[in-house]
């Protein structure tokens, strides 16, 4: 794509221009150079996109379990055998390396996956007789339109979190994806087309807050599912909820690492290279702190110090691969040294310092290095908010009892782990923390497809996690059906009473 190339909305079963004559910037965050225009939506097109989805909606809803499978299944064959295609996209918009785009495609393929066994999951249940004469069952249908708003990092995975089992339940969907890599989505549209899902099924809405607000005001929505920082979930939760729609609304982490003096400190120092720098840091499932129970902390930052020396940094579509890429925009890693600044401030120790730094050939790009900091107040917003880069920060407790108290008394709850080869602590561990999601001796513990993913206290607005049988519960509503057909010879007459089993 050139600078004048304007990425445009899929609408109806196509590419469709915009016509807002708004346009926002699509960067390749290796080089820093505009590589495209993404179209911002304005309220014609906002409504004409949502429009498409109900008739969209008004077809596929009618569409049999068995031909909505078939669909499924074909979707998720062609993504299988052209997935590496999404991988180079999401690597020259987003920056992470190659292997991990792919490794983000395979997470949500599991969802994908997931869906085609949809039949069992939507089904619903029979009682015969349940009084004399009288059967009760119960039916789950779709909800209608659902919109789906993306955040940046995951421009690919997340969105599969919830649009396979929205779809396979019989809705429509209009995803909405970060204007900072749209074009994963678009690919994913015209995938969907090719599989022979129906036109308006699978609309792509590029905007801003416009478009964000459009789905949240429209009556037509019935749904909203989003990924992205606590403030925004905040807003999108009530906002949504005020207007009578289902939400499930993923917010911010900050996810700690507590490691217990038995620990193997190699097998954690690898994990929290891979678990703090993996996509530079840009992931809500990020370790950003690790608690070292005295007297490890010395011996585990020299081993981390070792391996942080060995990383390659670059841009992410290079051969051979680079560990890291860049981050996703300029603004964004200032906001990151903009942290790393408050924490040296603070009174921390930057043990190894990610700023002013660049690479080769790419000076332009927007790179922060792998950052660690030791002896992080705990009182300093470096420490206390979401940093979301490769900044990794180390408190020393002295105990297994403050390091749980340090992670329950936090804002969030998304992720945390142990690493320790103390079963029993291990199974204290999983029972007092105030965490949506544990590891043990696993530092980044996303469920896999048919659990649900989904964290605690200000990491979710809402009562659905996303996908597995959250996520078809979230997209389907039940009826209960109480159903008599009555025998002439034996029908009791005309009785005013409350219906009674006797």
């Amino acid at each position: 794509m050139t600078e004048t190339t304007v990425i445009p909305h899929w609408i109806d079963g196509a590419r469709r221009p915009s016509t807002s004559g708004r346009t926002a910037p699509v960067y390749n965050p290796a080089t820093g150079q505009v590589q495209a225009q993404v179209a911002l939506a304005d309220q014609a097109e906002i409504d004409e996109a949502i429009a498409s989805a109900q008739r969209g909606y008004e077809i596929w809803s009618e569409y049999s379990i068995a031909k909505r499978q078939t669909v499924l299944f074909n979707f998720r064959e062609l993504l299988n055998a052209r997935k590496p295609e999404l991988a180079k996209i999401i690597t020259a918009e987003h920056g992470k390396v190659v292997s991990d785009a792919m490794g983000e495609i395979l997470r949500g393929q599991e969802v994908v996956e997931l869906a085609t066994g949809f039949p069992h999951l939507i089904k619903g249940a029979f009682s015969e007789n349940a009084s004399t004469g009288i059967d009760v069952y119960s039916i789950k249908q779709p909800l209608g339109v659902v919109g789906i708003i993306s955040p940046f990092n995951f421009p690919a995975m997340v969105p599969m979190w919830f649009f396979p089992i929205a779809i396979a339940a019989g809705n429509s969907v209009v995803v909405k994806p970060s204007e900072k890599d749209p074009s994963a989505a678009l690919w994913m549209a015209e995938l969907w087309k090719e599989a022979g899902l129906p036109d308006g099924v699978f609309t792509v809405l590029n905007g801003d807050k416009l478009a964000v607000d459009g789905l949240l005001n429209a009556p037509e929505v019935q749904s909203i599912s989003f990924v992205g920082s606590t403030p925004i979930a905040q807003y999108i939760y009530e906002t949504a909820s005020k207007n009578g729609k289902r939400v499930q609304a993923l917010g911010g982490a900050k996810n700690h690492m507590l490691v217990l003096p038995d620990a193997d400190l190699d097998l954690v120092a690898d994990q929290a290279i891979n678990a703090g720098y993996g996509a530079a840091g840009e992931r809500c499932m990020a370790i950003s702190v690790v608690l070292a129970v005295e007297p490890v902390a010395d011996e585990l930052i020299a081993k981390i110090v070792e391996r942080i020396g060995k990383l390659n940094i670059g841009n992410g579509a290079s051969s051979p691969e680079p560990d890291m890429g860049p981050v996703i925009t300029d603004v964004h890693r200032d906001k990151i040294t903009g942290y790393i600044d408050i924490a040296e401030a603070d009174g921390a120790t930057i043990v190894v310092d990610g700023r002013n730094f660049s690479v080769d050939g790419h000076e332009e790009g927007f790179f922060v290095g792998p950052t660690l900091i030791d002896n992080i107040p705990t009182t300093s917003r470096a420490y206390t908010e979401e940093i979301f880069g490769p900044v990794l920060e180390v408190v020393r407790v002295k105990s297994f009892d403050e390091g749980v108290e340090l992670i329950n008394s936090g804002q969030f709850g998304n992720g945390t782990a142990i690493f320790t080869n103390d079963g029993g602590a291990a199974r204290r561990f999983q029972r007092e923390i105030q965490v949506g999601m544990i590891g043990i001796n696993v530092p980044i513990p996303v469920p896999v497809a048919y659990h649900s993913f989904g964290g605690w206290k200000a990491s979710l607005f809402g009562d659905a996690k996303a996908y597995g049988v959250h996520g078809f519960e979230f997209f389907t509503r039940e009826k209960a059906v109480t159903s008599r057909w009555l025998d002439p010879a034996t029908h009791g007459g005309i009785n005013l009473g409350f219906p009674q089993n006797d």
